[in-house]
C-alpha cells in the first residue's frame, strides 16, 4: 500500500477524479488544431507519474529511442494507444508503463487525470497521474525507452523554469512550451511532455 504524503494529496484534490474520465475535448485543440491529420484522432493514455522522496516528490519520466515512428529521441512519459484489450484509459497507461518501465502495477496508485491533449502526431492523449512506490527499479524496454529518470516537480512546478517559445509553422505564429534547460541536453523537456506538465500546474492554481 502506498501511503499519500500531504503534499500529493493536494495534487490529487485538483485532478479529475479516477471515476470521471475527461470526454471533454483537448484543451490545447485552439493552438494545433489546423496541424491535426484529417483522420479522427487516435486515443492514447500516459502515466504521469509522482515519486515521494525524502528530498521532495520527483517525477518520473523516460527518454524514447530514435528509432521510434512518433516522438523519436524526446522526453516522455509512459504511454501509448488504447488498445482493444485495456478496460479504459487507466489500465492503458498502467499497461504501458509496465511494458516501457517495468512497474507492476501494484507500484502504482493512480489520483486522478489532467485535462485531454492532442499531439500534432494525431493522438489524444489523456495523462493518468499517480503515485510511484520510492523502491521501484526500472527495467526499460531498450526497444522503446532509452533511459529513465525523475526530475524534481518543485523544478516543473516553477513558472520560472517554464517558457514560451514563439515560432512560424504552417503560415501563423505558434507557441510551443519547453521547459529551461538543465544540466544534459538529452533530457530536454518540451513539447507534449511540457505541456502535460503545465496543464498540472494551471490545475494547481486554480484548485
Amino acid at each position: 500500500m502506498i501511503i499519500l504524503p500531504p503534499g500529493l494529496r493536494q495534487i490529487q484534490a485538483a485532478l479529475h477524479p479516477l471515476a470521471a474520465i475527461p470526454q471533454r475535448t483537448a484543451w490545447n485543440l485552439d493552438e494545433v488544431a489546423d496541424l491535426l491529420p484529417a483522420t479522427a484522432p487516435v486515443a492514447a493514455a500516459v502515466l504521469v507519474g509522482l515519486v515521494p522522496r525524502g528530498q521532495g516528490t520527483q517525477v518520473l519520466l523516460t527518454r524514447r529511442t530514435d528509432a521510434l515512428r512518433h516522438h523519436a529521441g524526446q522526453v516522455s512519459f509512459p504511454g501509448g494507444r488504447i488498445e482493444p484489450c485495456d478496460a479504459d484509459a487507466g489500465a492503458a497507461a498502467i499497461r504501458e508503463t509496465g511494458e516501457e518501465v517495468g512497474l507492476a502495477q501494484s507500484q502504482l496508485a493512480p489520483l486522478g487525470w489532467l485535462d485531454p491533449l492532442a499531439t500534432i502526431t494525431g493522438f489524444r492523449v489523456l495523462p493518468l497521474v499517480a503515485v510511484v512506490a520510492p523502491d521501484y527499479v526500472a527495467h526499460p524496454d531498450a526497444r522503446e525507452v532509452a533511459e529513465v529518470f525523475e526530475v524534481p516537480l518543485d523544478y516543473l512546478m516553477a513558472a520560472d523554469n517554464l517558457r514560451s517559445v514563439r515560432l512560424d509553422w504552417h503560415g501563423r505564429p505558434r507557441t510551443v512550451l519547453e521547459f529551461v534547460n538543465r544540466d544534459n541536453p538529452q533530457r530536454r523537456i518540451w513539447g507534449a511532455t511540457a505541456s502535460i506538465l503545465y496543464n498540472l500546474r494551471q490545475r494547481l492554481e486554480n484548485a
